[in-house]
């Protein structure tokens, strides 16, 4: 029997290791298992190369519980500890193992699967246990040893007598840590953390039925057996080469990650990079409402298979976090209790690997299926949308697969849609105007007179729209875009065919004080135009900047305050249609406002301004009339 003292700098440093070091303590069982992971991954990797001459066998980590007794053991099949390799990785605080073991045979096989880092896994148990026994054979022929302390910096070395190669660490559970007794809390934990762990884990057992052969006796009864209760998947779809996987497999993955989700996903991404860095995983693109209220750490991180966290950001863009799925990399750096990223240059390389990734896999679906590409198009958008704002390679690369669709469901990349317009969508100073409506109903009318003259109407109603379209001019200096309701249509795209007015400019001076004072002078700027006698009389319009610079506030990004400013439109007044001759010219100054109200009342009826008592007093006003 040996003793010793844990060569530690502080005498207090299991209680900053309870306190400090990881900041849930249901992480114990994590880097316990992840160190059963490793000594099993590290003696297959020996056996490959031939410097341990044994068998593996059917190696894997088995967790128990025993209430009686107050323990939780975790034992795997692993390469097993001498006495000496104890005294050096465990009584070394922050001594990793399996750096050393990196270190050493790194020239061998750069992917040996091994977990740890950092040498400090180990001594989370003490998070829950106020003791802790090591029970270890070495794959070496020499004795077993048992390990045991009670959280000070004092152990026990003694011979044991396991026969048996591997590991096995029993947990003397504290009185404040009950919970971890209970089979309910270690399945959860098991199922969060470690459902794809690299080596098999049993939980108990349970039993399955024995199909009956072909050739049974209808009336036999099939045989109920027990087995093991192996709790993980250890070679899920993201491991496994894209050549080698069905679109029914990442189907079945996807139903596997998420249980709970009765949609299916739109499309994958599989992650597969070796160089510059490790990077596996597979994105998927789920169905999404067409509002910014959507639900984000559906990613999964894993390192080497065991999870990490589902908080990604840093490692994924933005825009992305709105996908689900699995990434996986043994070269993304986490912090000391390998909970969380630590950013760094690394990482913002295989964010932008990610994005290239995505942006490739959309072009390519687009260029082979563009049918299918355009039906999923409202459910991806606000997905492509947000990254052409965000990311500008992005946003380079999206003139290639971004669409833009119409009232009339057509569906145009840029290129495509300035080509389609070109010719009949420049106004007088050579901008190209491209017509949008953000709603097909309220819009109706407008869209309608747009129509009629030939003019595409794209329908972009996203809630982000007016960032996208103020980055589209940013970066096609004479592209404007307009609503369809921002102006009438023939001020919009000046012809050289310009309408003549039926009233003279000494009438009209007479018109627009008559107008200006029947409608309220704070909110409506009135505005003459001569325009074809079929359009409207009055019509409400927003301008352009100011409904976009009001739109973007409310969204985020705007200018500060806009959202807070007054409704301000622009009353167009058409003065070649006949009802507008006929206010100018109406004798008596009573039924000249009436005229105007009912007509004023009408254009903002259709544009939904008309509401409450005003709205009432309008169609008693419109019954009288029709009487």
């Amino acid at each position: 029997m040996s003793k010793g003292n844990i060569n530690v700098s502080v005498e207090n440093i299991f209680p900053l290791i309870k306190k400090f070091l990881y900041s849930d303590h249901e992480i114990f069982l994590r880097e316990l298992i992840s160190n059963g992971t490793d000594a099993t991954t590290k003696l297959k990797h020996l056996i490959a190369i031939g410097e341990a001459n044994v068998e593996l066998g059917n190696a894997q980590i088995e967790i128990k519980i025993n209430k009686e007794d107050k323990t939780l053991r975790i034992s795997d099949q692993g390469l097993g500890m001498t006495a000496e390799e104890v005294e050096k990785y465990i009584n070394q605080i922050a001594f990793s193992g399996a750096e050393e073991f990196l270190d050493k045979y790194k020239d061998k096989d750069n992917n040996a699967g091994v977990i740890g880092h950092f040498g400090l896994g180990f001594y989370s148990a003490f998070m829950v246990a106020d003791k802790v026994d090591i029970i270890t054979k070495s794959y070496k022929d020499e004795k077993a040893v048992k390990w045991s302390c009670d959280g000070s910096p004092e152990y026990t070395i003694v011979e044991d007598e396991k026969t048996e190669r591997g590991t096995e660490i029993v947990l003397h559970i504290a009185d404040d840590s009950t919970e971890f007794l209970e089979e309910s809390k270690i399945n959860e934990l098991l199922t969060k953390y470690n459902r794809f762990n690299q080596v098999a884990i049993k939980f108990g057992t349970k039993e399955e039925t024995v199909p009956l052969a072909d050739d049974a006796d209808k009336d036999a009864t099939p045989e109920t057996i027990t087995v093991d209760n192996i709790i993980n998947n250890t070679a899920p779809a993201w491991t496994k080469k894209p050549a080698d996987l069905e679109e029914e497999d990442y189907k079945t993955f996807y139903r596997e990650l998420y249980p709970m989700q009765f949609e299916e996903s739109l499309f994958n991404i599989h992650l597969n990079v070796d160089y510059p860095f490790n990077l596996t995983g597979i994105l998927y693109f789920p169905k999404l409402s067409p509002n910014m209220d959507v639900q984000k750490d559906k990613i999964q991180l894993y390192q080497n298979q065991v999870f990490v966290t589902d908080n990604v950001e840093g490692i994924v863009p933005d825009f992305l976090q709105m996908l689900k799925g699995v990434i996986d990399s043994p070269d993304i750096p986490l912090n000391v209790s390998r909970s969380y990223l630590q950013v760094d240059g690394a990482v913002k390389k295989i964010a932008g690997h990610i994005t290239k990734k995505v942006a490739d896999k959309l072009t390519s679906l687009f260029k082979n299926n563009r049918e299918e590409f355009e039906a999923k198009w409202n459910d991806i958008k606000m997905i492509i949308e947000y990254g052409m704002l965000s990311e500008e390679k992005f946003f380079d690369k999206s003139k290639t697969f971004a669409l833009y669709p119409t009232v009339n469901d057509a569906h145009f990349t840029f290129d495509e849609l300035l080509e389609k317009t070109k010719e009949a969508q420049t106004d007088k100073d050579g901008n190209h105007i491209i017509l949008y409506a953000a709603n097909k109903e309220a819009q109706h009318s407008y869209i309608q007179d747009a129509k009629e003259k030939g003019y595409e109407v794209l329908l972009l109603d996203s809630p982000i729209v007016s960032h996208l379209m103020q980055k589209l001019e940013t970066a096609n200096d004479k592209v404007k875009f307009t609503r369809v309701d921002a102006d009438h249509i023939d001020n919009l795209i000046k012809k050289e065919d310009t309408v003549i007015s039926k009233l003279t400019d000494e009438e009209k001076e007479a018109l627009k004080p008559i107008i200006e004072d029947s409608v309220p002078k704070e909110t409506y700027t009135v505005q003459l135009e001569a325009m074809d006698s079929s359009a409207s009389p009055f019509l409400i319009t927003v301008p352009e900047f100011m409904r976009r610079m009001k739109e973007m506030s409310a969204t985020g990004g705007g200018m500060m305050g806009m959202g807070n400013m007054p409704e301000m439109y622009n009353l167009v007044v058409n003065t070649n249609y006949e009802l507008v001759g006929e206010i100018l010219n109406t004798k008596t100054e009573k039924k000249q406002k009436r005229l105007i109200k009912q007509a004023f009342d009408l254009a903002k009826l259709s544009q939904n301004l008309l509401h409450g008592e005003a709205l009432t007093n309008f169609i008693k006003r419109s019954y009288e009339l029709i009487k």
